[in-house]
């Protein structure tokens, strides 16, 4: 049972990586695992979503407009089924997401989706964002202010 507690998490982390990573480092990392037999249960599709906001983060909440998102279902063999949803157009990254997650949900894929595809990408995705850290860091300008005592 421990290792259901764990699995939302699991899928969240997941997930998280996946809907940034680009739809080509996808691609590549999932061509080089034994995919499992799996058909579409909602083909990828494209639609609308509202974006909501608010002003100061305490406001009261409008409708800041509508956002395009792809969507699409997954179901394996053995009977998971994986979502995956994406900001865009992107039906097969909505896809591969969902077929990622599917997997994840297997016992018999999760180490393998993990290992090669969700760990990668999460180094990839942390080492880009510590590199852009490091390069606005360089140009970083302090500035201080020097007070002179005159007579």
């Amino acid at each position: 049972m421990g290792g259901n507690t764990a699995m939302p998490e699991r899928r969240r982390t997941a997930m998280q990586v996946l809907v940034h990573a680009s739809h080509a480092d996808i691609s590549a990392r999932l061509a080089a695992l034994d995919l499992p037999d799996h058909h579409h249960l909602r083909a990828a599709e494209n639609g609308l979503v509202m974006v909501r906001g608010r002003i100061g983060g305490d406001g009261a909440p409008f409708n800041l407009g509508e956002a395009t998102v792809s969507r699409a279902a997954v179901r394996l063999a053995s009977g998971e089924v994986g979502f995956g949803y994406v900001l865009g157009r992107d039906g097969d990254k909505a896809r591969l997401i969902a077929l990622c997650d599917a997997m994840i949900q297997s016992p018999a894929h999760r180490p393998a989706i993990e290992k090669e595809v969700v760990a990668p990408l999460q180094t990839q995705m942390r080492e880009s964002r510590e590199r852009r850290a490091a390069e606005a860091a360089a140009t970083r300008v302090d500035f201080y202010t020097m007070v002179r005592g005159e007579g």
